[in-house]
């Protein structure tokens, strides 16, 4: 089942559960605007080159929307209105005043030079500045894209508003980025983690972990979940995969890595076979890299008795069921990899009040966001009398249509 689709199938059961109006239920599903623009730029050798942007605008019932740029040859369009939707219930969730979106270009980012890739940011930037906005649409970077990204989309838009630095978020640190904002989604991780784990009399001192993915999120996850006492006892991404029973050295694996190094070359563990990563004996499992890695094949086989979504849709709806029936409790995605959107509004709100925070206070202001959400996604399965899963549907649901009904959607 592809993104949308199980997307669309959660949303469906969570309206069910909340027997939300029919039409009603239609109307949420609809996307605001879906944009689509020919981007053609001079190429670094004289010659003309031409890709397709996109941005997919899901809901803004609860605030302006938000949502990645990604850079990529195979942008899906199924995939990129499942994840402007799935924004559209994780920032409810998360409590932050948003509605989704999402967006990017057709192209391979690596086969562009710098120069290139400025120009075709700027062109895209061109086309759809008047439909973005700091009280419309804010961008953000995603697969193939960065700060770097982000602050020549924040240079070209000032050129036609004045200078807008709340128009994206994720620019570097001296354009008004915010600090612990490269952090963000990995800490929120480690905090969904906590969250979870207490609940059943745990803690990460003393649990093993498993980490699929060692990209931004994985490793962030893993430094932070080393510090707290855990261990990670497997680890893997595209350069390799490792384990060592006694538990990976993390810093010394990350000073290997900056270093350039693979993982499959570490000193500090042993190669194993990529396919028994998912299935590793262990307490709690972060599929952190892609979707659909669990699925019907592999989710009989599974034995951590936690999962952490912190991967985008990394669980099959097959595989869910599997799972529930073992008795996996699956902390979802839409919560659990919320701390970088919560991050995100923090870089928003700093912004738009000309007033920039300590990194201590942006931590501060993300755990008690990841908490209360937490504590929210548990009141709405004990009154649903559901999983983890469609308690944060419910919840990001409920929120949009309460959002939705109160300002009139009918008129």
């Amino acid at each position: 089942m592809n993104a949308l689709a199980a997307t669309s199938r959660n949303f469906r059961q969570a309206a069910r559960l909340l027997g939300l109006d029919s039409k009603l239920e239609k109307s949420l599903l609809i996307p605001f605007r879906e944009i689509k623009v020919e981007c053609t730029i001079p190429k670094d050798d004289g010659t003309l080159a031409s890709f397709v942007g996109f941005r997919v605008q899901h809901d803004n019932a609860r605030g302006p929307m938000k949502g990645g740029i990604r850079y990529h040859p195979e942008v899906d369009p199924d995939e990129v209105n499942a994840l402007a939707q799935l924004m559209t219930w994780k920032t409810a969730v998360a409590a932050v005043p948003y509605g989704g979106a999402k967006g990017g270009i057709g192209c391979s980012p690596g086969d562009l030079s710098r120069s290139e890739l400025e120009r075709l940011t700027r062109v895209f930037t061109q086309k759809i500045h008047d439909l973005i906005g700091t009280h419309t649409d804010i961008p953000a970077p995603d697969m193939g894209t960065n700060s770097q990204t982000m602050a020549w989309i924040f240079d070209e838009y000032s050129k036609f508003h004045g200078h807008s630095p709340a128009v994206v978020t994720g620019k570097p640190i001296d354009l008004g980025g915010s600090l612990g904002r490269d952090a963000a989604t990995g800490r929120g991780v480690m905090y969904a983690t906590e969250a979870l784990l207490a609940e059943y009399g745990k803690s990460i001192s003393g649990s093993t972990f498993v980490i699929q993915g060692f990209g931004n999120v994985g490793s962030w996850a893993a430094q932070l979940i080393h510090e707290k006492g855990g261990k990670v006892i497997a680890l893997g991404d595209v350069s390799g995969t490792i384990r060592n029973k006694a538990g990976i050295d993390v810093p010394a694996l990350m000073k290997h890595r900056n270093e350039g190094g693979q993982l499959k070359d570490f000193h500090g563990a042993e190669v194993m076979d990529a396919s028994e990563l998912l299935v590793h004996e262990c307490d709690v499992l972060l599929p952190c890299a892609l979707g659909g890695v669990l699925n019907r094949e592999n989710a009989p086989d599974v034995k951590a008795k936690f999962i952490i979504e912190a991967a985008n849709h990394p669980t099959d709806p097959e595989a869910d069921e599997i799972l529930t029936k073992k008795g996996v409790v699956v902390l979802p995605d839409i919560y659990a990899n919320a701390g970088g959107v919560i991050v995100s509004y923090f870089e928003w709100v700093q912004n738009i009040q000309g007033f920039m925070w300590e990194e201590e206070k942006v931590n501060m202001e993300l755990h008690k966001y990841m908490n209360s959400a937490f504590q929210n996604i548990k009141a709405m399965c004990k009154s649903q009398d559901c999983n983890l899963r469609m308690g944060a549907f419910t919840l990001g649901v409920n929120r949009v249509a309460r959002a939705t009904i109160l300002r009139g959607w009918e008129a």
